[in-house]
């Protein structure tokens, strides 16, 4: 059986892919990316390397001929995702893929306020009605994006948040790229949605106590609201509207945590990927010692 990852130039595919090979040969394993010869290392082993760009759709049945069972990384543009994964997902289905394995995130269905939410529930909704066999990989937040919150924590002393008492059992991209790839290389998970985390769920307080201890420092927590959030990221650069989508996209992942749609903590890593996950403590202080 060939196997197909998408976005093979990104950090979580291109981990999955080593992951993968590991059970399967080169020839076995396609790689797709809009960016062939940053994957030269994959290619001079014997995995198939192929050019393939969502925003092109044209480029996607050849990208995709010969595979069988698909990883389909999500797409990192949120404006036009939706119809990107829409466009792969009918490109593999017409060059004879059987099975796609889908990264989306926990909870995203309606009203989930998290702005990636829209898109993944729109993704899982075309798989549904796609006639192919599907997995979704519902991938918890990253816990290697919470270095720099950590470090701004114990350089000012405080976590100021808008994500009142909710929880996040934070997973390591190492963790996802796992499950990932034993999804991809096992068989059986038609139809099956898996909730992927960390194993522990962090409140606020829970965070300001491991960020202090990580920096030898007491670190407190403070609650906004959502504007008041928005308005401390943005700060004098009220004109930058990069600044502002990007205070507003940490914002509506704050309200989603508080209105519990980022609850999750299960043990699918350890059942799929056959080892504990990491912890958050873990992933910031091997974040921290590479620096």
């Amino acid at each position: 059986m060939k196997l197909i990852i998408t976005g093979g130039s990104g950090q979580l595919a291109r981990r999955a892919a080593e992951l993968a090979l590991a059970k399967v040969s080169p020839e076995d394993l396609i790689l797709t990316t809009r960016t062939p010869a940053a994957l030269r290392s994959f290619a001079e082993r014997g995995v198939l390397v192929r050019q393939a760009d969502f925003a092109a759709p044209q480029t996607l049945r050849s990208a995709f001929a010969g595979g069988e069972k698909m990883l389909l990384v999500s797409g990192t543009d949120l404006s036009v995702r939706t119809a990107q994964h829409q466009a792969a997902i009918d490109a593999a289905k017409a060059a004879g893929v059987r099975h796609v394995v889908y990264t989306s995130g926990l909870r995203p269905e309606p009203p989930n306020p998290a702005v990636v939410a829209p898109s993944h529930y729109a993704t899982e909704q075309v798989l549904a009605r796609s006639g192919m066999s599907w997995t979704i990989l519902r991938n918890s937040l990253y816990a290697d994006y919470q270095i720099a919150e950590a470090d701004q924590a114990i350089a000012t002393g405080a976590i100021v948040h808008n994500r009142g008492a909710g929880k996040v059992a934070y997973v390591a991209r190492e963790d996802c790229a796992a499950v990932a790839a034993a999804v991809l290389v096992g068989a059986g998970h038609a139809g099956a949605c898996y909730d992927v985390t960390g194993p522990q769920a962090y409140a606020a307080p829970d965070l300001a106590a491991l960020y202090g201890e990580l920096g030898g420092r007491k670190v407190s927590e403070r609650a906004v609201s959502d504007a008041e959030l928005i308005a401390g990221i943005v700060g004098t650069a009220s004109g930058d509207n990069h600044l502002r989508y990007g205070a507003e996209l940490v914002a509506s992942f704050g309200r989603s945590i508080r209105e519990g749609y980022m609850s999750a903590c299960t043990d699918q890593v350890a059942r799929l990927a056959g080892r504990p996950p990491l912890s958050l403590r873990q992933v910031l202080e091997s974040l921290r010692k590479r620096r």
